[in-house]
């Protein structure tokens, strides 16, 4: 299915020569999968026939072990089903793996560059974190920001709230403010402020009129919201009313192993996350 969404995007690829075909009805690899699935999974409940099955039917878990036996470099799914139904099979099996930087790999948020008109905005928290915590908002700007830079551009982050530099008090207010405090805490390397609304974020003299001392220059190229509901509505927004177009959204903590796409993905949408997924990186994002 992708390979014919690729091939209407005007990439003429061929079986067999441009990429390799995995039939699960019929690769020779069977047993080896099951076994491998199964010696994974076994403490959680999944036994022999259990695992002969899954690796029969379930795609996304397939690739997976794929992709867990260094035999695919990064897999791309979620052209139909739910998000997070296609992030639990991608968590058995990859997450915990080294990630090359001494620690294990983890999916801790999403990020979404969208090209506009006016040029490229990422949006933050589109994805597996609900409700995030201040911790998990400051690891989605983080991770957000060594994304961006893969893209060539310097990371100017915003982190979102209804709440402006302090003026109401709500958890979620307090929960962005302690994000910004985290990042500090952490030295991050990358510009950053918070917390904010939307407009003061891309609108910079908005911004010196209501706080002159931010240590944001000019407008940011990255906007964290506090939850999914208003990361995914603002995207969601932005597609259909400025017509943008979603890169992604790319999965973070899981070293460019894999991406989960929205079954709205156009063609030319998973020609652009194949790129993505194909482009070596040198620190784990």
């Amino acid at each position: 299915m992708i390979a014919q969404r690729i091939e209407r995007a005007g990439l003429m690829v061929r079986p067999g020569e441009d990429f390799e075909i995995c039939d699960p009805t019929n690769d020779p690899r069977y047993r080896e999968y099951w076994g491998t699935y199964h010696r994974r999974m076994e403490r959680r409940g999944v036994t022999p026939d259990l695992a002969r099955t899954i690796m029969r039917t379930n795609t996304k878990a397939i690739a997976a072990v794929m992709v867990y036996r260094g035999e695919a470099d990064s897999m791309i799914c979620g052209t139909f089903g739910q998000y997070l139904w296609h992030l639990n099979y991608v968590r058995q099996m990859l997450a915990g793996l080294p990630d090359g930087n001494g620690g294990g790999l983890d999916a801790i948020g999403a990020v979404s560059p969208m090209i506009l008109d006016q040029g490229v905005v990422f949006i933050g928290n589109t994805q597996v974190n609900h409700d995030p915590t201040a911790e998990q908002i400051a690891e989605t700007a983080i991770g957000a920001a060594r994304h961006i830079r893969r893209f060539g551009v310097a990371p100017k982050i915003a982190l979102l709230s209804h709440s402006v530099f302090g003026n109401l008090e709500s958890e979620s207010a307090r929960k962005v403010r302690r994000a910004v405090e985290i990042l500090d805490e952490r030295g991050a390397d990358f510009k950053y402020e918070g917390e904010m609304h939307a407009d003061h974020a891309l609108d910079p003299a908005l911004r010196e009129r209501v706080f002159p001392n931010s240590r944001l220059q000019g407008a940011a190229n990255c906007l964290i919201f506090a939850n999914v509901d208003a990361a995914s509505g603002s995207l969601n927004i932005l597609k259909l009313l400025a017509n943008g177009l979603e890169v992604g959204p790319i999965l973070m903590g899981m070293g460019n192993k894999v991406h989960i796409v929205d079954p709205s993905v156009t063609a030319r949408g998973l020609l652009n996350i194949a790129a993505l997924a194909g482009t070596p990186v040198h620190h784990y994002a």
